[in-house]
C-alpha cells in the first residue's frame, strides 16, 4: 500500500509556472502553481515611467490577463475600456482595470534594457533583468510535469 501510494505521489502532475526564453526555450525558472494562482509583471513605462502592471490568473489550465495597474496615461496604455472590463482607482492614484479575463498562454516580454521587470510569484519578487538578463525575449507558460 505505501508502495502504492508513493508512486501515485511521484507519477502524478505538478502544475508550474514556467519562464523560458522566448526563441530557444531556455529554462530560467519555474514556479509551482495550482488553479487559480495568480502572478504578476512590473515594468516602467517607457515614456513616463510610471509602473505598469499586468496581473494573470491561471484558469481551466489557461493564462489570463485579468487586470492591468497603471499611474499615467501614455503610449499603449489602454485608454477605453471593452466591454465587461471595469475602471476603479486605487488609494495610491493608480488605476486598475479589471475584468479583462483574455486568454494570454505564451505571454511575452522583452526585459528591460534600462528598468527592470519584476515577476511577483507566490508572495516573491525576482528581478528578471538578474534571472535572465537585458534585452531577453521570455515567455510565460503554465506546464505540467511528472515527478
Amino acid at each position: 500500500m505505501v508502495i502504492i501510494i508513493a508512486a501515485a505521489l511521484l507519477f502524478s502532475p505538478h502544475s508550474f509556472l514556467t519562464l523560458r526564453n522566448r526563441d530557444t526555450g531556455e529554462l530560467y525558472g519555474r514556479y509551482p502553481m495550482k488553479e487559480g494562482g495568480r502572478f504578476s509583471v512590473e515594468f516602467k513605462h517607457s515614456i513616463n515611467l510610471s509602473p505598469v502592471i499586468d496581473v494573470y490568473q491561471i484558469e481551466d489550465g489557461d493564462i489570463y490577463v485579468e487586470e492591468t495597474i497603471y499611474y499615467h496615461f501614455g503610449a499603449g496604455v489602454q485608454t477605453e475600456l471593452n466591454e465587461g472590463e471595469t475602471l476603479t482607482y486605487g488609494e495610491d492614484g493608480s488605476m486598475i482595470v479589471g475584468n479583462i479575463h483574455q486568454l494570454r498562454n505564451n505571454v511575452g516580454y522583452i526585459v528591460g534594457t534600462v528598468y527592470d521587470h519584476l515577476l511577483t510569484v507566490n508572495g516573491r519578487e525576482i528581478s528578471l533583468r538578474d534571472l535572465c538578463g537585458k534585452n531577453a525575449a521570455v515567455r510565460f507558460n503554465y506546464e505540467w510535469q511528472l515527478f
